[in-house]
């Protein structure tokens, strides 16, 4: 409600009067154009369509992954632009079937074709913004250092390969199914090698991640990620064209 002060102490309520050209009928036709207004608007509206390419259908993944999928900045959803497209449709794959759990993804593909997620995947794989500058480091020497040793050389005594001898040796991806370490958020690399630990996240057999994933400790997890998301990234970011895996692995292909 609506106060005035009149002098210095009385407090009284506003007054509004009508003025006397805007009688009932005049109300009532601004009513009525206001309400014929707002319907052909929304008829016009609804008469656009977008069109149906996949750039437009990939909008839906950039509130999530960013603009062109480059990723965004608070940390858990990870970059998918130039990515290799096999790998890209095997985790749209894993979302749509169950074998990889995320609601809203799961939500979002459960219903579409293979087809459709193929284009989709194409898509992002041909995407090349620029990437975000690595994070700085956060854990101790020793811990880095860590990190460093488990993914340049791996644990021999234990048989934990070394990430590149998966993933590249410049760690920039293979074709045409396994993915880029660089670039990546550290919250995110905990949370996927934690969800293979714990089976939460699982790919086509045999699972060689899960595999690995289980021998690790979660001092060596974080190590490895806060390694990995502090590493500088490289002008030529393409995939190497193939890789001898030290273990089998039905994911990276």
């Amino acid at each position: 409600m609506c106060y005035v002060w009149r002098g210095l102490t009385k407090l009284l309520p506003c007054q509004f009067k009508t003025p006397r050209s805007m009688t009932i009928s005049n109300k009532l036709v601004g009513v009525l154009f206001l309400a014929n207004a707002l319907v052909a608007g929304s008829a016009f509206a609804s008469s656009i369509k977008p069109p149906d390419t996949v750039a437009q259908r990939a909008v839906a993944y950039i509130a999530c992954h960013g603009k062109d999928g480059r990723a965004t900045s608070d940390g858990f959803f990870p970059r998918i632009a130039g990515k290799p497209a096999g790998y890209l449709y095997n985790q749209l794959i894993n979302f749509r079937d169950g074998t990889r759990s995320y609601p809203l993804m799961t939500y979002m593909v459960g219903h579409m074709s293979d087809q459709y997620l193929q284009e989709i995947a194409q898509y992002f794989s041909e995407q090349h913004p620029p990437y975000a500058a690595p994070q700085p480091a956060r854990a101790s020497a020793d811990s880095m250092a860590l990190g460093r040793r488990l993914v340049l050389t791996g644990d021999p005594a234990r048989k934990v390969p070394a990430c590149i001898a998966c993933h590249g040796e410049t760690l920039r991806g293979v074709l045409p199914a396994i993915p880029s370490l660089l670039g990546l958020p550290r919250d995110y690399v905990n949370a996927q090698i934690g969800a293979w630990k714990n089976g939460a996240r699982k790919a086509r057999a045999p699972d060689c991640m899960a595999h690995i994933s289980k021998q690790l400790s979660s001092e060596e997890v974080g190590a490895i990620s806060s390694w990995l998301a502090t590493q500088p990234i490289p002008r030529d970011m393409a995939p190497a064209a193939s890789v001898t895996l030290p273990t089998p692995c039905g994911s990276a292909q």
